[in-house]
């Protein structure tokens, strides 16, 4: 399989090659040349997760030198499961994707990107730097899979103040070869940087660097394996495909849902609820699609306005009246996030994060709307455990949230961040002074 860039003006590449480089050349994210194509008989012998996952990729890995490690990559990233449970309101279901050990779904793609990015060759005397922008999930998510890896430094660079205060203790609780950035600015900001530095072919020169963003074809790849794997525990069952409302900001794990349908799993209509950003449904409403500066919200790790992977849905979908009829999207402001997660705890003593909070609000506008698919199952993504936003949740639904024992584990351990200017120059400068202190 070769992998080509979504602006279509840099060579192709293997697997392994576009891993390593993380973002195309010409600025543009990575993509197969082509799909393939499944039907769920081919999974019939695939019983868990990693199983899923090994099959689901194996095209996606073809005659790479990763290839015959997609089996034991597998089973070292997916040691936890993505259960799909029963909600109160029927034909409601949700998708837990929060058991990693930092309680996001971010975990996933982290972690199956660290068992690549070990086993893919390297400079022995050049640690390679893995740079992250996040908005609050996926940073901590690529500290603990890179933590204590020898020949990996990770900096991970998030907007100073817009994020919970138990994501900031993630994100700067490492140490060792993983620092954290508080930058003076928004997440687009952070990402802005990070695109810049893996554009500069001069800092490439002298630093080795890496992505972990959801640009990475190492963290898309391996989200598409649990929309694979729930939708066909789903079909075996129900004898339907599954429907998905997925709450999105980057639009990383929607795509990866997208990509799996695509390849013919049993997945019916994919609904995209954001915050009170709007790129997304304006865009859908058929409005042109322009980036729009950044808005604060409780569901912070949804604050973009520039979501990188648009380009891939373009990709997929280069007819916008076609993409625009493929989905569905709604924006939910903060008040209709937390007048969710009061009443659905309340009424059946559910608790959600604010991010999933967004998905289950539209999806109770969908079955009250009677949208075309509204009577059929659908699987709300859970994309973070609620105890990583205690300040917002608890006094919400007037309960403490108990905390996971690998969140727990993290915030006993003492945190630490830099303050960066929002300057790309302040960037390069950090990472050219951490190349001269290795090499001195």
């Amino acid at each position: 399989m070769k992998y080509t860039s979504t602006r279509g003006n840099a060579p192709a590449l293997g697997l392994s090659a576009a891993l390593a480089a993380g973002l195309a050349p010409d600025g543009g994210l990575y993509v197969p040349q082509t799909l393939p194509r499944f039907t769920p008989p081919d999974f019939d012998d695939c019983a868990d997760l990693p199983s899923v996952a090994a099959r689901l990729l194996a095209p996606f890995f073809a005659n790479d030198a990763l290839a015959d490690e997609l089996t034991t990559i597998a089973r070292q990233a997916f040691t936890f499961d993505a259960p799909l449970r029963a909600l109160a309101t029927p034909r409601d279901h949700l998708l837990e994707l929060f058991h990693g050990p930092t309680a996001a779904f971010k975990d996933f793609g982290a972690r199956f990107l660290a068992a690549c990015m070990q086993r893919l060759p390297r400079n022995a005397n050049k640690p390679l730097t893995i740079l992250v922008a996040t908005s609050g999930d996926t940073g901590a998510a690529v500290g603990a899979a890179f933590a204590g890896l020898p020949g990996f430094d990770v900096a991970i660079l998030y907007p100073d103040g817009r994020v919970s205060p138990r994501q900031a203790h993630q994100l700067g609780c490492f140490g060792g070869n993983v620092r954290a950035f508080r930058v003076d600015g928004t997440f687009d900001d952070c990402q802005r940087m990070v695109k810049q530095a893996l554009s500069d072919r001069e800092l490439r020169d002298v630093v080795a660097l890496g992505s972990a963003n959801s640009i990475s074809l190492g963290r898309l790849l391996p989200q598409m394996a649990y929309y694979a794997d729930t939708a066909l525990r789903h079909f075996r069952t129900a004898n339907t495909p599954l429907n998905f409302v997925v709450p999105t900001g980057n639009l990383g794990n929607a795509v990866a849902c997208v990509l799996a349908r695509a390849c013919g799993l049993p997945i019916g209509h994919i609904a995209l609820a954001t915050n009170a950003n709007r790129v997304l449904p304006d865009f859908f409403a058929g409005a042109e699609y322009t980036a729009q500066a950044s808005l604060a919200t409780i569901a912070n790790a949804m604050d973009v306005g520039a979501p990188s992977n648009f380009e891939r849905l373009n990709w997929l979908y280069p007819d916008a009246a076609v993409l625009r009829g493929e989905f569905v999207s709604a924006s939910v402001d903060d008040a209709a996030i937390r007048a969710t997660i009061t009443a659905r705890h309340a009424r059946y003593g559910e608790v959600f994060c604010p991010h999933t909070a967004t998905a289950v609000h539209l999806l109770e506008q969908l079955r009250s709307e009677s949208y075309a698919r509204a009577e059929e199952d659908w699987a709300v993504v859970s994309t973070a455990h609620p105890a990583k936003f205690d300040s917002i949740v608890e006094p919400l639904i007037d309960a403490a949230v108990p905390v996971p024992p690998s969140l727990a584990a993290l915030l006993d351990r003492p945190a630490h961040a830099v303050p960066l200017a929002n300057d790309y120059a302040a960037l390069r400068a950090t990472l050219l002074d951490d190349r001269t202190l290795d090499e001195s």
